[in-house]
């Protein structure tokens, strides 16, 4: 299997990956990478039938001083890339970690004595454009090499509840990404790079990354899952809202779209306990992944994670330690068969999901910003509306109500039924 800097379009059988967590020495494995271990997982994470991986590179370690990028890591970088097309594994590779299952990783050099902010700061944003961009020019001729991800999650150092946020504007958060992918497709020229925020962008009033740069900026539109965030507390394990919350942010993503068919990528999902039982964990995985293949133009579903960290570790939040779908010695989990189980019947009998032709009509208070965006989140009058409709049996997508009148627009997507909020209720 090899990448391609096109993207899939509706009629192409979704991608199915893993977040690659190393189950020897979690992320930390980058301090004392062991090629061996590595290709243990590989084969582990192979024999599940996935076909690809996203890795992540620990910033601080990459990349200690402003103007040291660690040849050495680099290489160790591409080695994992090599290791993984042996198994017929493509990789994508997400930059500036950032933030990992609860922990942040910041370079010393951004902080404390040398604090400056990490989206505005001149020296510090010309310092991330060279590490993106050298990250991806040393993977540039593998043909595994799917593009680069600007960064995991890095929208949570903009505004609360994060203790030490960098504030920014709205265009600066744009001017930002737009920057940070320039420099990625320096380095790889025509691979697939974009960015990837946690739901804060979708359901956070003031929050600067806004939902139209994540569906216009980059080759594709990331959406990350987590039922964590008050899906599964309202709505129980079980139920339409949370096994579909991810088919619904792939929705809703599409709602600020400029091209009808961009494609969206469920960069992360997993099953947390205890908001899903882990004897749940498996019915979870198979109705979250039938539902997102539901959804028209899914580029690929990526699971969080791969394997599962060691209780050796101190200070991980508990949900964290179990949401691998394989153990610490490398075995199948429940979840992770049934997910290879979902993948092969996918790819079994693949027919594209028909258009979803009911629009439920959304109204942020403004397409650019979405200064009401908090109406899509759990417990929001639209996300209510839209789980309520899923439940009854409909498909449906969602419309800024900007384009809700707009006939050509509308077929352009192949929407023939808009619905108010007003209406569901």
């Amino acid at each position: 299997m090899s990448a391609t800097p096109v993207v899939p379009g509706a009629a192409a059988v979704p991608r199915f990956g893993v977040n690659y967590t190393p189950s020897e020495g979690w992320f930390h494995h980058w301090l004392d990478y062991d090629p061996a271990a590595v290709r243990a997982d590989l084969d582990s994470i192979a024999a599940l039938g996935l076909d690809h991986l996203r890795v992540f590179p620990l910033w601080p370690l990459f990349q200690p001083n402003r103007t040291l990028i660690r040849p050495r890591a680099v290489e160790q970088l591409v080695d994992l890339a090599d290791a993984a097309a042996e198994r017929g594994l493509d990789v994508a590779v997400d930059g500036l970690q950032g933030h990992l299952s609860s922990f942040d990783f910041l370079p010393a050099w951004t902080r404390t004595w040398h604090r400056r902010n990490l989206f505005t700061d001149p020296e510090v944003t010309a310092a991330q454009e060279e590490y993106l961009r050298t990250l991806a020019a040393a993977l540039a001729d593998r043909p595994n090499f799917l593009g680069m991800t600007v960064g995991n999650e890095i929208n949570q150092f903009s505004s609360g509840p994060h203790p030490d946020p960098d504030l920014i504007t709205p265009q600066q958060a744009e001017d930002w990404l737009t920057r940070m992918l320039a420099a990625c497709e320096r380095g790889a020229p025509g691979r697939l790079h974009l960015h990837a925020e946690y739901d804060a962008a979708y359901y956070q009033d003031d929050h600067p990354f806004t939902p139209g740069q994540s569906a216009r900026l980059g080759g594709v539109t990331a959406v990350h899952s987590w039922v964590f965030n008050g899906t599964a507390q309202r709505h129980g394990p079980d139920a339409p809202a949370t096994t579909g919350h991810a088919a619904y942010l792939i929705e809703l993503a599409k709602a600020w779209a400029e091209d009808p068919h961009r494609p969206v990528w469920l960069q992360e999902v997993g099953a947390p306990a205890p908001h899903v039982p882990p004897e749940r964990a498996d019915h979870f995985t198979a109705a979250t992944v039938t539902a997102a293949l539901d959804c028209p133009d899914l580029w690929g579903v990526t699971w969080w994670c791969s394997h599962d960290v060691s209780r050796s570790l101190a200070d991980f939040p508990e949900l964290e330690y179990t949401l691998g779908l394989l153990t610490n010695d490398r075995r199948p989990k429940p979840a992770g068969l049934a997910l290879a189980a979902a993948v092969a019947g996918a790819r079994a009998g693949w027919h594209p999901p028909a258009p979803r032709s009911t629009a439920l009509v959304l109204d942020v208070g403004g397409e650019r910003e979405a200064p009401k965006r908090s109406v899509c989140a759990p417990g929001g009058a639209y996300f209510e509306a839209f789980a309520r409709l899923a439940a009854d049996g409909a498909r449906p997508t969602a419309v800024l109500i900007e384009h809700a009148e707009d006939d050509a627009y509308l077929a352009t997507r192949g929407i023939t039924e808009i619905l108010t909020v007003d209406d569901v209720r």
